[in-house]
């Protein structure tokens, strides 16, 4: 973990609707929204150029991208190095016979690096194959970036394990229904002492027997759980926070407490 990190970064969230199954379109929003954030790093939300509701899994193979060819990925890594931002954004990967709801980060230099949800929410089970791999985090020059995936909120473990790692900044796309989500990623902050940078979308996907609406809320939290910017719960809008990554190596909370040092790892086998 040796490079040399910007001091001070702007991060950002680009908050919006995705228009079901016009993947065109919304890798098109998803650019734009870059090119107006001006950031260091840009979080979209979990399926963003999808669309959440698939009706079954040929549907969503049908929509789902290939990461390592395609006109999207590719317009992505594009941007990424126009506009000199790393972008997070969830997607649907199609990987031969498997599919994953996956999280890309694109770097400005033309790398990579993917993450493939690890707990599947609801009825994404029977659409997704489970992530084979593992919380890992990316050095960067704008600080340690590890990234989890909207379900995973709920699991202290993928966020620790990215802390454990040296992740300085959480990206966490979302497609959030559930009213304590965004609370719970105080926590998830907390607990840490990390960033956390949390995209969830808005609107309502009414395709299958039930209507899902997305509570927006996205939200960027500093290391000692801080709110640094919020959205609304309804609107497409860009929200950015100035943030010193270097704070999020600052484990001590009090002169005598250091949240990783001080656990009694003995104790906790019965986890395993």
């Amino acid at each position: 973990m040796g490079a040399e990190l910007k001091e001070n970064i702007k991060a950002a969230c680009g908050q919006f609707n995705p228009v079901f199954g016009d993947t065109k379109s919304n890798i098109n929003k998803i650019c734009c929204m870059t090119e107006e954030a001006r950031s260091d790093l840009i979080v979209f939300p979990e399926l963003a150029s999808s669309g959440y509701e698939f009706k079954d899994r040929n549907e969503l193979k049908s929509l789902a991208l290939d990461f390592n060819s395609g006109a999207e990925i590719k317009r992505l890594k594009q941007t990424a190095k126009e506009t000199n931002t790393y972008i997070v954004v969830g997607l649907a990967e199609k990987d031969r016979d498997k599919l994953y709801n996956s999280a890309i980060l694109l770097m400005p230099d033309g790398k990579t690096h993917t993450y493939r949800k690890n707990h599947l929410f609801d009825r994404e089970k029977a659409l997704f194959d489970r992530g084979d791999k593992p919380f890992s985090v990316v050095e960067t020059p704008i600080g340690r970036i590890g990234l989890m995936i909207c379900f995973d909120w709920i699991f202290p473990e993928a966020a620790r394990l990215l802390s454990l790692g040296g992740a300085q900044i959480i990206c966490h796309p979302s497609n959030l229904v559930l009213s304590f989500c965004q609370r719970a990623m105080f926590a998830r902050s907390v607990e840490n002492g990390v960033f956390t940078i949390t995209c969830n979308r808005i609107g309502t996907e009414s395709r299958t027997d039930r209507a899902l609406t997305f509570t927006g809320g996205s939200q960027i939290l500093g290391n000692r759980g801080e709110t640094l910017a919020q959205a609304g719960t309804d609107t497409e809008e860009i929200i950015s926070a100035e943030i010193k990554p270097v704070l999020a190596d600052e484990k001590m909370i009090t002169m005598n407490n250091h949240i990783l040092n001080d656990r009694r790892t003995e104790l906790y086998g019965r986890l395993l």
